[in-house]
């Protein structure tokens, strides 16, 4: 009984002991790092100006929408064109039956040449009745009938000439041209078709496709906001308002021509809330086709000596964002701070912080307000080879 209790104080002093140590030695890596400093990654607050770009969702649209209709009533005898193709400006798309224009045509020369030859027997019977009347050889009468026969001849004439250039205009109407050059739709109508006037008269249409409309909506509250950080001069407007407007497609490819914006609607829409805009894009390679969805970047504006951060260096708490800042005394400072609009993979920051100061990237989970901090160099990231590239942090 004896030996069990020897043997039982001395394991319970070996483990005494061990557990000391460790104790010892943790305190002494403590004490280590309270004299070396935490080690932490910085970027140098660098106010400069900053280009602003603000995006949304756009869809394309022809700058011009022709609806090919038929100005006449008659059956469509051919289509000429190619569905979908890109037809040119006064190309025929379709034919209708010419015969019963043609027919009003000749009936109408026919009038007319009828009424010339009635103007032609008027004119020769007023030229002899004149020097009869001056002589008083005839009454005032017949003067007065032919001068009245040869009014109505002529009036008759010019309203045959009229029935000839209608008539005319139904003809040219049997060949229906494209008004501009553009991507056609398929055909509405099939050869044989009687067409009418009104809602039966669309055939197709052509879309214009130079240049191309880009429109997108803008929200009331987005004015707002952008006029009140205008007025505080957070933000600085192009003059006039002349806002580049690049796009960027489905996959993500940014468009190679640059555009303008070139309308904004007057009112509000009740049904959105929102502001109709439209940008005119050049689209000289017809990449662009009409329903595409796209997401529109205004470039112009300027932030004046902003101030971003990496998304990392801003930590949230229950009281909003902060960051942790190295004072002059190398010491870690807790900083709260007011994160404005998102650039790019950086926070603008509109308030809390000056130029010049450290704010901390890396590190930032082991600090404590007064905690000694030691400032080191990032790992450099590897290029494709393996090697590690020269890397420096800055923030501005």
């Amino acid at each position: 009984m004896g030996t069990q209790c020897h043997t039982g104080f001395r394991v319970t002093v070996f483990i005494t002991s061990v557990i000391m140590v460790a104790s010892l030695a943790g305190c002494g890596k403590e004490e280590s790092i309270e004299q070396v400093g935490i080690e932490v990654t910085v970027v140098k607050v660098t106010p400069k100006d900053s280009p602003v770009s603000i995006e949304f969702v756009g869809k394309t649209q022809s700058s011009r929408r022709v609806e090919i209709r038929s100005r006449v009533e008659g059956f469509l005898e051919k289509r000429l064109y190619t569905e979908g193709s890109l037809v040119e400006e006064g190309q025929a798309l379709f034919q209708m039956d010419q015969k019963p224009f043609q027919a009003q045509l000749d009936a109408a020369n026919a009038e007319l040449a009828e009424q010339k030859a009635r103007l032609r027997t008027a004119t020769a019977n007023l030229k002899r009745v004149k020097p009869l009347a001056a002589q008083n050889a005839l009454p005032q009468k017949e003067l007065d009938d032919s001068e009245g026969a040869y009014r109505s001849a002529r009036a008759s004439v010019e309203a045959a000439q009229a029935k000839v250039v209608q008539a005319e205009l139904d003809l040219g109407y049997t060949t229906i041209v494209s008004p501009v050059t553009g991507l056609s739709s398929f055909a509405k109508q099939r050869e044989g078709a009687y067409i009418g006037i009104g809602t039966d008269s669309l055939l197709t249409y052509v879309a214009q496709m130079e240049p191309m409309w880009v429109e997108f909506s803008v929200s009331e509250n987005q004015i707002l906001r952008a006029r009140k950080d205008e007025k505080k001069g957070l933000i600085l407007m192009p003059e006039e308002g002349d806002f580049e407007v690049e796009i960027m497609l489905a996959d993500g490819s940014v468009y190679s021509h640059t555009g303008h914006i070139t309308f904004a609607d007057a009112a509000l829409s009740e049904e959105t809330g929102t502001f109709l805009m439209r940008a005119e894009m050049p689209n000289p390679e017809r990449l662009l086709r009409p329903g595409q969805f796209v997401r529109a970047r205004l470039k112009g504006a300027i932030r004046p000596n902003a101030i971003v951060l990496p998304q990392r260096a801003v930590q949230q708490g229950a009281k909003g964002s902060f960051v942790w800042v190295v004072d002059e005394k190398g010491q870690a400072e807790f900083r709260p701070i007011k994160v404005g609009a998102w650039h790019e993979d950086q926070w603008y920051i509109d308030e809390g912080l000056q130029g010049g100061e450290n704010v901390v990237v890396e590190g930032a989970l082991r600090l404590r307000a007064g905690a000694p901090v030691k400032i080191v160099e990032p790992d450099p990231p590897e290029n494709e080879s393996g090697s590690p590239q020269s890397s420096q942090a800055d923030a501005g």
